[in-house]
């Protein structure tokens, strides 16, 4: 310690009194006289000369001692030199009157290894010149605070660059340490709004410091100025430079549903979702992740807008280019089910390459309501090509064309006129759709139902989940058509009606319905005629016949027409007393095309 010095000045001037008064006392010794006389007087001597030293000496003296050392101020930062390292303290030496004593916790590294041993010289500061024990109080912490503060003082002033590692998250940011903790607002961490602040904890920053305030410790940064600067740099050598058709390479700087932009150097491009794969591509994270480098091509660029527009998938061959000699129509390819729509399923072939087998090719016989029904996203099919268009980039799939037709089959199995059995499934306003076996329906359209009546619903004959029987009247397997008839099974009334009754036999009938041109009269069950107006009045036209809706009355057949299923009647004929002609326009020699006015005329 630096305080013993006067101390140690005084001891060697008293060291000097008492060898020169051991000298003295020997020669008295030797003299054999008076020796204790002689030294005691030399010691009052030297007491009256130190109790009558000058004052104005000693401060003098005290003066040049205390400028023998450094001129250190509080708050300074000074070298020192390590003199000892103990177990829990540095002993370090300033210049100053005592050495300070530091915690040796300040001289550990992030290992818990102590990094300095004596003789070093270190950056301290000087926090006190003195504590209760008269050491000099030290502080190499603080001393290496106090240097990064000045740095990052010259960092703002001269607009350089620092770099800090971050530490949290806090309110409304970042805590970043560059040295010393510093605020990073959020809105100055990027150029663009940073949604996950958490995912940058531990990475490190390039910042511009753009406030700082040392009295209250208080470092403001910002990354979104440095980012804009170092831009627009990048930018105008990327505008100069860019070009459409020009293959770049560019980050991964943000991805969204419909695309990716690309960082090309102080300017973003946007990938667009179709544009990165000539296959199927739902999300862009599919293929890339932020800060992927990635090397794409320029589809179009605007100058005035300056928005790019790139491509992924053009740097690869398109698939499309040989499809046609790939998938030949007519052969069986393997696939899988990629995606389902109300109208078919998409299968992947190759990637970039997908047909279409739609909802009525999945099945010969089953009702295909939605394909989902029938396949699944993932199934693995073998479907045959159907057709092939490169340039609409269309292929058409069959799936049932890979098993057997059974409408082919149904020629041979149900010959017209086959009489079978089948249940109702499904009415319409036109008809009934019947199932004869699993899958295979026919039609009895409502004509074909009953001779006799009149229909104005298919209800009125059958009901769902009827089982009926049926005759077949056609079978169109190119259209998976089945035409059914109920009627073919009953007795034609007609037919029997024709039999029965010629022209001029007198009948009875009731008015049914009244018409602008005659009455519509029931002579027998599901058999009508008409009187034509001119058929109304009797013979010689004194009499006029009013008829009405249901009246009942005699009237005579003076036309038969089989083929047309008509039958002419007439009242005026009733009373003329003439002979009626015999013969039916349905025979084999009238003609079915006769009308009413041909009878009319031989009459």
């Amino acid at each position: 310690m630096r305080g013993w010095s006067l101390g140690y000045a005084v001891e060697e001037e008293d060291r000097e009194r008492m060898a020169s008064a051991e000298e003295t006392d020997e020669v008295a010794s030797l003299a054999g006289g008076d020796s204790e006389v002689a030294v005691s007087s030399d010691a009052e001597a030297t007491q009256t000369e130190d109790s009558q030293m000058d004052p104005e000496e000693y401060a003098r003296l005290v003066d040049l001692y205390d400028s023998s050392f450094r001129n250190i101020a509080e708050g300074e930062v000074v070298k020192g030199t390590v003199l000892q390292v103990s177990n829990s303290e540095v002993i370090v030496d300033v210049g100053y009157k005592s050495e300070g004593m530091i915690s040796i916790d300040e001289f550990r590294d992030e290992n818990g290894e102590v990094t300095v041993q004596a003789g070093d010289l270190v950056d301290v500061l000087l926090e006190r010149t003195e504590d209760r024990n008269g050491h000099v109080v030290l502080s190499r912490e603080n001393a290496e605070k106090m240097k990064i503060w000045d740095e990052i003082e010259k960092a703002y002033a001269d607009r350089k660059v620092v770099i800090g590692r971050v530490i949290e998250r806090i309110k409304g940011g970042l805590a970043v340490d560059i040295g010393v903790r510093a605020f990073l607002p959020g809105s100055q961490i990027d150029v663009r709004p940073v949604r996950n602040l958490d995912s940058l904890r531990g990475q490190e920053l390039r910042m511009r410091v753009i406030k700082v305030n040392k009295k209250r410790g208080n470092i403001v940064l910002s990354r979104k100025a440095l980012l804009e600067e170092e831009n627009a740099e990048k930018k105008t050598q990327t505008l100069a430079s860019l070009s459409e058709g020009k293959v770049l390479r560019g980050i991964v700087k943000n991805l969204t549903d419909y695309g990716a932009f690309i960082d090309l150097g102080g300017l973003d491009g946007l990938l667009h979702v179709t544009d990165m794969s000539w296959g199927r591509v739902t999300h862009p994270s599919e293929l890339f992740k932020v800060n992927d480098e990635v090397d794409v091509i320029v589809l179009k660029f605007d100058p005035a807008t300056e928005r790019v527009s790139l491509g992924y998938k053009q740097l690869m061959a398109d698939p499309w280019t040989a499809v046609a000699e790939r998938y030949v129509v007519g052969s069986q390819i393997n696939g899988k089910v990629v995606s389902l729509t109300d109208y078919g399923a998409f299968v992947e072939l190759e990637p970039g390459v997908e047909g279409l087998i739609h909802v009525s090719e999945i099945s010969w016989s089953k009702r295909v309501k939605h394909p989902s029904k029938v396949l699944s996203v993932g199934d693995a099919v073998e479907p045959m090509v159907l057709a092939v268009d490169s340039q609409a980039r269309r292929i058409s799939l069959g799936l049932k064309q890979v098993g057997p037709n059974p409408w082919v089959e149904l020629v041979e199995k149900y010959p017209v006129g086959t009489r079978i059995t089948g249940v109702v499934r499904n009415l319409t306003e036109f008809g009934a759709f019947v199932e004869i076996e699993e899958g295979i329906d026919g039609l009895i359209h409502i004509s074909d139902m009953s001779w006799s009546k009149r229909l104005k619903h298919p209800s009125e004959a059958v009901q769902k989940g009827d089982t009926v029987e049926v005759m077949v009247l056609n079978v169109d397997a190119e259209n998976q058509r089945l035409s059914l008839g109920m009627k073919q099974l009953a007795t034609d009334i007609w037919d029997d009606f024709f039999a029965s009754h010629k022209a001029g036999d007198v009948i009875e009938g009731r008015v049914v319905r009244m018409t602008n041109f005659g009455a519509f009269v029931e002579l027998a069950e599901g058999v009508e005629g008409l009187i034509h107006v001119s058929e109304f009045d009797d013979s010689d036209g004194q009499e006029k016949v009013e008829l009405e809706v249901d009246q009942s009355r005699a009237m005579k057949i003076i036309k038969l027409s089989p083929a047309d299923r008509k039958i002419g009647l007439s009242i005026r004929a009733l009373n003329s007393g003439e002979e009626e002609d015999r013969e039916t326009y349905g025979s084999s020699n009238g003609s079915p095309k006769a009308t009413l006015g041909d009878h009319m005329k031989r009459t």
